[in-house]
């Protein structure tokens, strides 16, 4: 690797960027490509997308061409607010998963060491806590207090971040009236439709530990699949090369290289 080339992997690590190393294995040549920040289009961008939304680095075959593509993603994190039931069942799922995982909820009652033993903390304002931990496209934001005096200041931050998963709470009457008031705060309906309500994919769930379970499986779905209702890597899903008339070559995969190792 150049030296030009990891200054410019470090300073992407830095600003929690994605970022995919090409190296061309016949005459060694080698380009950075930011596979969510690229308007262009074309087999290698795609190609780049769907290694870093598989967490995968891999070799590919473009135009007749072997590509190794080198994946350095930021790490993955999770701020949950609202520290409630279904938290208590959702975090330690979530770090099992591989996120490191910050519980926000101003009611220290409820927001303790005692509740949540080993786990990242905040007890201040939503909008703060949330603003300040700087979300990212690696970062999934949940809110499950059900109270939009505690919900509402916690989206409102969200949207203004390039989180790649919102998802909050609540009934599809609830989530109604949420929107509503997101629309007199000035949102439209693009940024609206960012958040996943009511939260999680659609199994039934009706415990605390269920709801968590669907609550993982739609972030799961998001990081893999692209945002809710989005495929940045195009309708492919993740892994598949084929829509992409990219070959992709088995024996050369690795796992990715995270950026935050």
């Amino acid at each position: 690797m150049q030296s030009a080339t990891l200054a410019q992997i470090q300073t992407d690590r830095d600003g929690k960027t994605p970022v995919v190393r090409a190296l061309d294995l016949e005459d060694g040549n080698e380009h950075l490509i930011r596979p969510f920040d690229d308007d262009s289009v074309g087999a290698l961008l795609q190609a780049a997308q769907n290694a870093a939304l598989a967490d995968k680095s891999q070799v590919v075959e473009i135009d007749g061409k072997r590509i190794f593509l080198q994946v350095f993603n930021p790490p993955l994190r999770m701020i949950v607010v609202g520290a409630v039931h279904i938290s208590q069942a959702l975090v330690p799922m979530a770090q099992i998963a591989g996120y490191d995982v910050t519980v926000v909820d101003p009611r220290r009652a409820f927001g303790s060491d005692i509740r949540f033993p080993g786990v990242t903390l905040s007890n201040d304002w939503p909008d703060v806590a949330v603003t300040e931990l700087k979300p990212d496209r690696r970062t999934a934001i949940v809110t499950l207090t059900h109270d939009p005096k505690i919900d509402d200041p916690a989206l409102n931050a969200a949207l203004t971040s390039t989180a790649f998963y919102i998802g909050s709470l609540g009934s599809r009457k609830t989530h109604a009236a949420r929107l509503a008031r997101l629309s007199k705060a000035g949102f439209d309906e693009a940024a609206q439709a960012r958040i996943d309500g009511p939260i999680g994919l659609a199994i039934g769930a009706k415990s605390p530990a269920e709801i968590a379970i669907s609550i993982m499986a739609k972030i799961t779905q998001a990081l893999r699949q692209g945002p809710v209702g989005e495929s940045p890597a195009g309708d492919a899903p993740a892994g598949d090369a084929s829509a992409t008339g990219v070959k992709e070559t088995a024996d050369r995969t690795t796992p990715a290289a995270s950026a935050g190792a």
